[in-house]
């Protein structure tokens, strides 16, 4: 196994269990507290959903990109980065301290002006712990990662169930969001050797910042974008549709958000040291876009074909109507991997300017179907998610083909069978679901077990291209291993 092909599993191998185990962790805890909470107090997390998260992309500025990106990056490098981010965090959250009562006027909930100024202190924390997060990625370790993602999720985990078991409603929410944050900047305080100095270089602000700028603009309309919906259902609809929202946003996010991750933090760097011959560069980016599509159709659709089940038995009927928005999201979510990858090829290629000017176009192609969704409901606005997806795709291929000579077609038919494989499986898994008249427990035992022993009967009949890489893969990385 060449060495940079094994370099490149293990670090997906870790930022898989980083992923798995961490978010895994926040997905039960999640399960946890939706048994015990409304989906009202969800919702009124999701209405501040927006403004932390433009918070925390200004804060980053595309520094971590810039830093991950650049070959011979310096301590002058690394602390000037730091310096920054902690400086901007504080004004930020400066910033959402007094606009704290105008969010909570234009939502009309008087509690969220309190709410933000707490939960607004994450933007602080998180910061402090970039710069740490930045040279592990950049080094492909993510066992570490991984380690600190388990005991912060555990901990944090914890002591919101604690609290929500103990009456404290929302805050068990805002506790949860905020310890996570604090373990883990600890942890990598003690554990990463690197610390910074008191060291501000102009002329590494300068280089980093001429590349970050315009990620960090596009981040800002990225963020804008995949968040307004937020803004949208709590302004127009009701906090408790928020809730029933922001509930299957966590449940496809875990599959999708995850691999989506799992890929990008692994495939930037490693991508990035090839990036001179695009030969090679055009022959293992494809290999990662066919095998990651497998995976993400498989999943996703399996997930929308289980949901129903799903939902009733992890958090009961409460929360039913969750099970079509959360249909929906699976189907849109599932590209998120593809459009992840093509964009990485401008990241890498230094043409931040063309990751600009797409996230330019997706807003205003987001305007419409939000107009529709307003006006006929929240599955149409959902649904506008989907169509904007499936549109997102085809412009940002269009740059692969022009640099690596990648085309929309071309991808299309690379991805083709696992998307005709997917879709048969998940409906045979939908249909024996909704033929069965027994628990929702055992219907979803049946369905996954089922789905599993298909999965692989007809990838091993078929002799799926994909699957067969993915295997010969992890064996020969286990080989390896054991050598």
């Amino acid at each position: 196994m060449s060495g940079l092909k094994n370099k490149t599993i293990k670090g997906l191998f870790w930022s898989f269990l980083d992923s798995i185990a961490g978010q895994g962790f926040n997905f039960l805890i999640g399960i946890i507290l939706a048994r015990i909470l409304s989906p009202r107090e969800f919702g009124l997390i999701g209405m501040l959903t927006l403004f932390i998260i433009l918070s925390e992309t200004i804060v980053q500025s595309g520094f971590t990109t810039a830093l991950i990106r650049k070959s011979d990056c310096t301590d002058d490098d690394y602390s000037t980065v730091f310096i920054f981010n902690v400086f901007i965090s504080f004004l930020l959250y400066g910033i959402l301290f007094i606009g704290a009562n105008s969010i909570a006027t234009f939502y009309n909930e008087s509690q969220l002006e309190i709410l933000l100024k707490v939960l607004g202190i994450s933007v602080i924390i998180n910061a402090f712990s970039l710069v740490q997060k930045s040279i592990l990625t950049k080094n492909i370790n993510f066992k570490l990662q991984t380690n600190i993602s388990i005991i912060a999720s555990f901990t944090s985990g914890v002591i919101s169930i604690w609290m929500a078991v103990n009456g404290y409603g929302v805050w068990s929410l805002v506790s949860w969001a905020l310890t996570r944050f604090l373990f883990t900047t600890i942890f990598l305080w003690f554990f990463v050797k690197w610390k910074p100095s008191l060291v501000f270089s102009k002329s590494s602000f300068t280089e980093l910042f001429s590349f970050g700028s315009k990620l960090l603009i596009s981040g800002l309309l990225n963020t804008t974008s995949t968040n307004i919906y937020h803004l949208i259902i709590g302004k127009y609809f009701s906090v408790i549709h928020l809730g029933y929202y922001t509930r299957a946003k966590q449940f496809t996010d875990l599959p999708s958000n995850n691999l989506n991750s799992i890929i990008g933090r692994v495939t930037f760097p490693v991508l990035s040291t090839i990036q001179h011959d695009k030969v090679v560069f055009k022959d293992k980016y494809k290999k990662i876009v066919t095998s990651s599509m497998f995976i993400s159709f498989i999943l996703m659709f399996g997930l929308a074909a289980v949901a129903e089940p799903l939902v009733i038995t992890l958090i009961g009927e409460k929360w039913r109507p969750i099970i079509i928005y959360l249909q929906l999201l699976c189907f849109a979510g599932s590209l998120y991997p593809l459009h992840s990858l093509n964009l990485s090829i401008l990241k890498i290629y230094g043409r931040s300017d063309l990751f600009l000017r797409l996230e330019i176009i997706k807003i205003f192609l987001i305007i419409p179907f939000v107009y529709f969704g307003i006006k006929y409901g929240l599955t149409y606005l959902i649904v506008g998610q989907l169509m904007t997806s499936i549109i997102a795709f085809f412009l940002n291929s269009y740059w692969s083909k022009k640099i690596i000579n990648y085309s929309s077609w071309s991808q299309l038919m690379s991805i083709a069978p696992s998307f005709l494989l997917a879709i048969i499986i998940s409906s045979i898994i939908f249909v024996t679901g909704n033929s069965l008249n027994i628990s929702p427990l055992l219907t979803l035992f049946i369905q996954i077990t089922g789905g599993m022993i298909l999965i692989v009967l007809m990838c091993e009949i078929s002799n799926i291209e994909d699957y067969q890489y993915i295997k010969a893969s992890i064996v020969g990385y286990l080989r390896y291993n054991e050598k």
